[in-house]
């Protein structure tokens, strides 16, 4: 089980974001991708999700291209981006159960209190989404990855944003157990927000047109 970026190159317009651009990650990997706001962070996120195609190379699932796998590509992945997908008119657990059943993993009820009682929502279960603040939505949306059965692929775009020092400690713990089971996880963060036993592989992107590092 592997993720391979091969060869990316993708553009905002005229502006070349990163070119030429590889790596792998493997069963127990994390990757952090870094870089200023503008340099690419979440185009690169997308591409990894088949959400968008890149301009060259190619994104490929276990030594297959990602173009020709399509449900079954998407089977393996969850895709945490800025946009939250909840509804307000539901409550948190009602959120966490739709989510669930339209990625084909449904969940029970008890299952879904289960997960928000680990990012700290036990209390708000089953209260409607808009009487929650912002770091509640967060967390209520982040209980997916707490959902027995998640995907072998994390990708998370900005996890840790508006979340207190507990919902951050449980996140890193999720992140954390969910790599010791030999996931893999891909993810951007303003934050130095990794716990020791993550250790993830860095990808800078930024600086000269189409620059990207990776230690």
């Amino acid at each position: 089980m592997s993720l391979q970026a091969r060869h990316l190159s993708q553009s905002r317009g005229e502006r070349v974001l990163f070119e030429a651009l590889s790596f792998e990650l493997r069963p127990g990997q994390a990757l952090w991708v870094r870089g200023a706001n503008g340099s690419g962070k979440t185009s690169l996120l997308r591409l990894l999700c088949g959400l968008a195609w890149p301009a060259a190379g190619e994104v490929a699932w276990h030594g297959k291209p990602i173009r020709g796998l399509a449900e079954a590509f998407q089977a393996q992945l969850i895709y945490l981006g800025h946009a939250q997908g909840l509804k307000d008119e539901l409550s948190a657990q009602e959120n966490l159960c739709f989510a669930a059943a339209l990625s084909g993993r449904p969940c029970s009820s008890a299952q879904a209190r289960a997960a928000l009682a680990l990012l700290g929502l036990d209390a708000q279960a089953r209260l409607p989404l808009r009487a929650l603040s912002q770091g509640q939505r967060k967390r209520a949306a982040l209980a997916r990855l707490a959902l027995p059965g998640t995907p072998a692929l994390w990708v998370l775009d900005e996890p840790f944003s508006a979340l207190d020092t507990a919902a951050i400690e449980g996140l890193q713990g999720l992140l954390g157990a969910h790599l010791a089971r030999g996931g893999l996880a891909v993810y951007t963060t303003h934050q130095a927000a990794s716990p020791a036993s993550v250790s993830p592989r860095e990808l800078h992107l930024g600086g000269e047109a189409g620059a990207w590092r990776l230690h």
